[in-house]
């Protein structure tokens, strides 16, 4: 099969399965993404070496845990939320310190456990809290995010090869530009007003929040993206798996994703401190 028309095939299936299964129940939701962490943390295992079945049955049992309680409308005090936050953000600013040191080229035991915890199990677990809002569970707002993260990308890359000429980080990422990220960004501020105008439907104050959002997709999501690809480097690696033909891993697919979901579950918080003030 051409390689273009495999890569489309399985690009469609997976966001047809993505938004089918937000929309469809938060049930289908939590499942899906459950899904998701145990073959991250399985494609995570296998980029830095680490035995799979204490971190799968971790992620299990973290995940599952939050989900059921979640799924159960058992609402968690304000303090884990806080205290899960900050552990992931904490663990993302390693994970910035990692990619922007050039002597670190190898990974000791202890920080594979840190970056699986903070940088895989945690952030899916805040994933599955951004859709939650005061009405409860709100998939238009996921679905948002997603339309942000795959503009910022498709337009980055657009952008990128049409007029692209100073690296954004070449020695992580070759092809990456400084006009491609500027592209990306600007795209999907673009989204974020067609988003927050017609799709949520919220007034001038849901575009300013959801210009927000862009920003933060375009520039954690690089990031995240760059982070991806500095472990697959140093594991000599293309893909973080093979389960998407033409795509590579879920890794591959989410690494923006998982990157950029405790700045906006932060950014939410702020928002809730303001608005409480």
């Amino acid at each position: 099969m051409n390689e273009t028309l495999k890569r489309s095939i399985s690009g469609a299936i997976y966001i047809v399965l993505l938004i089918a299964s937000i929309l469809y129940s938060t049930e289908s939701f939590f499942i899906l993404f459950g899904i998701f962490l145990l073959i991250a943390v399985y494609e995570f295992c296998e980029l830095v070496h680490l035995n799979k079945i204490f971190p799968v049955l971790v992620a299990s049992a973290t995940y599952g845990s939050v989900a059921y309680l979640s799924v159960n409308k058992i609402k968690l005090s304000q303090s884990f939320d806080l205290t899960l936050l900050l552990a992931t953000l904490v663990v993302s600013i390693k994970c910035i310190i990692f990619l922007f040191d050039d002597k670190r080229n190898k990974i000791d035991s202890i920080s594979r456990y840190v970056y699986l915890f903070g940088y895989i199990i945690l952030p899916f677990i805040i994933i599955t809290k951004i859709p939650f809002g005061i009405k409860g569970y709100n998939p238009k707002i996921i679905i948002g995010i997603f339309i942000l993260i795959w503009t910022n990308d498709t337009f980055a890359y657009i952008v990128g090869k049409s007029i692209g000429k100073h690296k954004l980080f070449e020695r992580i990422s070759p092809k990456k530009t400084i006009e491609g990220f500027l592209g990306g960004i600007v795209f999907a501020v673009i989204a974020s007003f067609l988003i927050s105008k017609y799709y949520i439907e919220g007034g001038k104050i849901a575009q300013n929040i959801w210009i927000g959002f862009a920003i933060i997709v375009g520039l954690f999501g690089t990031i995240g993206d760059l982070i991806e690809s500095k472990f697959k480097r140093i594991a000599g690696v293309k893909d973080s798996g093979k389960i998407m033909p033409g795509h590579g891993g879920i890794l591959d697919r989410l690494d923006s994703v998982i990157f950029v979901a405790p700045f906006i579950f932060l950014f939410y918080q702020i928002l809730n401190y303001v608005t409480l003030s």
